[in-house]
């Protein structure tokens, strides 16, 4: 599998540890940093640490607590203090070894301290090497709202490493394995397609296949770094997506959904919301429905939450003069941005979705 270039970085898929050194080495930093969470310290940090032997006095390690609930401006605060401690100068480097909320969060850290120094992401989860870490996103939540702080800031480079996934529990692997899909619907039927008969083979996906997943993504951020259009296809999903992933990190105590899960239902929503609104076909609307209701489990919503979802959904980075903006799709492997859409359009396919 070929380097893939993105926005003035490469994204490393083999040999990516020794790439990593060689990084390190040739930055000639000053000190680095490693940033994980518990779980990636126990299960990552060691393949890490035999490539880093002989640079053991050159780094040292933060590890912060697993989970959502972590990606907050205090344990943000908690991470500007340790690499104050450590004395880390504007020459450091942070290398954030581990999933969506270390990269977002140590990106952000790494972007904001000292006015920005370097960092690398070491994905370590299949949803952030194939969303997360590619780019340039960082960010903390805030106010129970998800990324609502952070910066658009470019790695020095991310390494995919494979050998990392089989660490995972396989709703790990399920939770990445919707934004592959994602990936599919709205740029690549035959990618689409392609997952619906290969699948998950013993735990994880072919390489070859998160490849691919990377080059669509990164297509598309290099065409609009900052969001300002076509960017906004990757949403697809995520406007009632990340309503239900917030409503579940409020109200299920620790037992919360994960975050494919709830871009799952994000885009059975949305597929109606398209063959309502964009032409998708009901054929092709079913065809989603069902393959994606397969794969992850039902989450009970009734029209009880629906005004608090519709609250959670006003608050979406991508609206408009107050207006709710899907990203939505004609057909499998074809999508379009900017679709407004209302109170009652939102609320019925959730009610699409209950049915099921």
């Amino acid at each position: 599998m070929d380097t893939i270039n993105s926005i003035d970085y490469p994204v490393y898929f083999n040999d990516t540890l020794t790439q990593l050194v060689n990084l390190i080495e040739k930055g000639n930093y000053s000190r680095f940093f490693v940033l994980t969470d518990e779980h990636t310290g126990k299960h990552c940090l060691p393949l890490l640490q035999s490539h880093l032997e002989h640079l053991n006095d050159k780094y040292d390690v933060i590890e912060v607590s697993a989970g959502e609930e972590s990606k907050n401006i205090d344990f943000c605060s908690g991470i500007w203090k340790m690499l104050i401690d450590f004395g880390a100068d504007r020459h450091s480097l942070m290398i954030n070894l581990g999933g969506g909320v270390i990269g977002d969060m140590g990106g952000f850290a790494a972007s904001t301290y000292k006015r920005g120094i370097d960092f690398v992401q070491v994905p370590t989860t299949l949803l952030s090497q194939v969303d997360a870490s590619v780019g340039g996103k960082t960010g903390i939540d805030f106010d129970n709202l998800k990324n609502i702080i952070g910066t658009f800031t470019q790695p020095k480079a991310v390494f995919i490493e494979p050998a990392f996934l089989q660490t995972l529990p396989q709703r790990q692997i399920l939770s990445g394995y919707a934004e592959m899909l994602k990936h599919g619907l709205i740029q690549d039927a035959a990618y689409w397609n392609q997952l619906k008969e290969q699948g998950i083979i013993n735990g994880a996906p072919a390489p070859e296949l998160v490849h691919r997943s990377v080059a669509i993504k990164n297509s598309v951020v290099v065409n609009d770094p900052f969001e300002k259009g076509f960017r906004k296809c990757l949403n697809f999903g995520h406007t009632v997506g990340h309503a239900v992933e917030t409503y579940s990190l409020q109200n299920d105590d620790g037992k919360h959904i994960t975050h494919g899960e709830a871009v799952a239902i994000g885009m059975i929503c949305e597929a109606w919301l398209s063959h309502k609104k964009a032409g998708l076909s009901v054929e092709e609307l079913n065809e989603i429905s069902t393959v994606l209701n397969n794969l992850y489990p039902k989450y009970h919503l009734d029209d009880s939450c629906h005004s608090v979802l519709h609250s959670l959904m006003k608050t979406d980075k991508k609206n408009q003069n107050g207006n709710i903006n899907c990203t939505l799709i004609h057909k499998i492997g074809e999508c379009s941005i900017d679709h407004i859409c209302t109170e009652e359009e939102l609320c019925e396919s959730l009610r699409y979705y209950a049915a099921l």
